[in-house]
């Protein structure tokens, strides 16, 4: 049995965080998952760039995930396959287009070629801090999935 996808036994702890920070730094698409305010869903696939320490997305503020965001100040993401997962529980920052930190803008539209900015709908852009990742493949790994807790690694 795979505990990956990949073939083998299950990955160390750092293997996992090697991995986790791959996926962060490669994928191009996250799926975003946030509650209004009665506790219903919304779960979207939003493009991203992660700055080396925090997953940085957009979409307009009157889009649910963009309400859900504001109001709550936190997100839940999800990078990887069902075979390789990497869960993100993070707090929200967010950010007029106009106001964003020097770089992020242009770093974000660089990605995939996608410039939010110059969009005619006005976007905002999410700051999201990791407070804990857990990444996992399947049974054998669940047991230490947790890697980073309040926002500090821990491998």
């Amino acid at each position: 049995m795979t505990t990956n996808g990949q073939g083998g036994g299950p990955r160390s702890r750092v293997g996992r965080k090697e991995n986790a920070l791959r996926l962060l730094g490669s994928e191009l698409d996250v799926w975003v998952a946030t509650a209004d305010a009665d506790g219903g869903p919304t779960l979207v696939p939003l493009t991203f760039w992660w700055d080396g320490e925090a997953v940085w997305l957009a979409t307009r503020p009157t889009n649910p995930t963009g309400v859900n965001m504001a109001a709550s100040g936190t997100v839940r993401l999800c990078f990887g396959t069902t075979r390789d997962v990497v869960h993100v529980e993070g707090g929200v920052t967010v950010f007029a287009a106009d106001a964003l930190p020097d770089g992020v803008g242009d770093s974000f539209a660089a990605k995939d070629g996608w410039d939010p900015r110059k969009d005619p709908e006005p976007y905002c852009f999410y700051r999201v801090r990791p407070q804990q990742l857990r990444a996992w493949g399947t049974v054998p790994e669940l047991k230490d999935r947790l890697l980073m807790k309040d926002g500090r690694w821990l491998v």
